[in-house]
């Protein structure tokens, strides 16, 4: 695995909210992640909390699979 910058990896970060939400809800998320505290590993954990980690992993690889919209 290549390790990327941290500055390459917040680009990545921002380029797929983007697509994945819109210009307009992206900047929302990033607002409301900026103004409250914020777990992300405890949000990780309650995310899907009925989904075993085989569940997860099977969604994000058909994900990532999927053609970009």
């Amino acid at each position: 695995m290549n390790t990327i910058t941290d500055t390459k990896l917040k680009l990545r970060e921002i380029e797929a909210l983007i697509a994945a939400l819109g210009l307009v809800q992206a900047e929302r998320f990033v607002s409301l992640i900026q103004r409250e505290p914020f777990d992300y590993t405890q949000w990780q954990r309650d995310l899907w909390p009925d989904k075993c980690l085989e569940e997860i992993s099977s969604l994000a690889m058909k994900n990532w699979n999927r053609p970009n919209q």
